[in-house]
């Protein structure tokens, strides 16, 4: 389904984010993983190294220079950039009145900054190919919010906006622009949440059980291939049925 596309995946050193190079790469994709840490990106690039061609850089996303870096290393070494995944993503949860500035800054930044710098310096790649697709992670409580996340829900609520917007301004291009808004996803960062959290997860789901990272890869590969060519400026929810 990917037959030699070069797809950059953000935030790819483990969960879904590897979850979803592995995807692609099984289908034919040249894989940039990109992470902040040397160490994730290390063993994430030795699993996937024996099923395809993959290459890891480190970058931390809210920084501009990295970023353009980034890309302009994967045309250097790919000769294109097909597919982005902004997938990077942090939390730092606690009520609304007990947050810190910094804690609000900090995920906003890395979330929503982030995915703004990278897709802004992918586009630039893209146009000049006349195609791409970009993919950003999102979440249900961008949708629908949730206790204690004021500053993680806003800033996949603004991955919406940020999705929808770069959608009309690229489509012209023959850049399409979709998001994923994954609901309870079992991975290391929802299994450190406290058991009454994750219970009231799943009476939420009508599929009564949480879903698996390569549940949102299926969707990301779907939105990658050219299954999806008529569709931009779009949010599939990958969330068993939570939120309707």
């Amino acid at each position: 389904m990917l037959k030699d596309k070069v797809a950059v995946i953000t935030g790819s050193g483990r969960g879904i984010g590897l979850d979803i190079a592995e995807k692609f790469i099984k289908n034919g994709a040249k894989i940039v993983l990109t992470d902040i840490s040397r160490e994730l990106l290390d063993d994430a690039e030795t699993k996937l190294a024996s099923q395809g061609e993959v290459k890891s850089i480190t970058c931390n996303v809210t920084d501009s220079q990295q970023v353009n870096d980034l890309i302009q290393n994967t045309l250097e070494h790919f000769g294109s950039v097909d597919v982005l995944v902004n997938n990077a993503g942090v939390t730092k949860d606690t009520l609304l009145l007990r947050m810190k500035e910094e804690d609000w800054d900090f995920v906003l930044n890395v979330n929503l900054k982030g995915a703004f710098l990278v897709t802004q310096a992918a586009a630039k790649a893209m146009i000049k190919q006349k195609s791409g697709r970009i993919i950003n992670i999102s979440s249900v409580v961008g949708l629908m919010g949730n206790v204690g996340q004021s500053n993680y829900s806003s800033s996949k609520a603004g991955i919406l906006g940020l999705t929808k917007s770069s959608a009309k301004e690229l489509a012209g291009r023959g850049i399409t622009v979709n998001a994923i808004a994954p609901g309870y996803i079992e991975t290391e960062m929802t299994a450190a949440l406290p058991e009454k959290a994750i219970q009231a997860f799943m009476d939420q789901i009508p599929l009564k059980r949480g879903g698996k990272p390569e549940d949102v890869a299926n969707a990301a590969l779907f939105l990658a291939s050219d299954l999806a060519s008529y569709i931009t400026g779009q949010v599939i929810q990958v969330d068993g049925g939570m939120l309707m």
